[in-house]
């Protein structure tokens, strides 16, 4: 009798589990990676209301807020990434990220005056400038 044998051999089957172990081994890096860039992307986000109310801040009173009172926001700005969003002198924003970003690191916004209106500058803080949208690397 003559029979044939159907399936794979144990070496076809290491073979692919080799590729998928090296495919596994760059992905992931540049999903965590990817993963950390949206929560930064989430701070930027919710400092855009703190941005607003500094903007507002400054275009009535001729001054910059000192606080997030004095702007007008509230004191406990937090979202999944993000610790705090706090405004300090001169209108200053500065977003505190939590473990999910790089624990304690932050990104700061600052508010500069011109003619057009108010431009604002994050290029500034501890998060790392790979994880920063193009527009806040130094």
């Amino acid at each position: 009798m003559n029979t044939m044998q159907k399936g794979f051999t144990l070496i076809e089957l290491m073979i692919v589990v080799a590729i998928i172990g090296i495919l596994a081994a760059i992905a992931i890096p540049a999903y965590q990676n990817y993963t950390k860039r949206s929560h930064v992307s989430e701070g930027l986000s919710l400092a855009g209301g703190a941005k607003a109310a500094v903007s507002e801040y400054y275009s009535s009173q001729g001054q910059w807020p000192t606080t997030n009172a004095q702007a007008g926001i509230s004191n406990t700005i937090t979202g999944n990434a993000v610790r705090s969003v706090v405004v300090t002198n001169s209108g200053v924003i500065t977003v505190t990220y939590n473990t999910k970003v790089e624990a304690g690191n932050t990104l700061i916004l600052k508010g500069a005056a011109t003619q057009a209106g108010i431009t604002w500058d994050c290029k500034t803080g501890s998060v790392t400038p790979n994880l920063r949208p193009s527009n806040c690397r130094p």
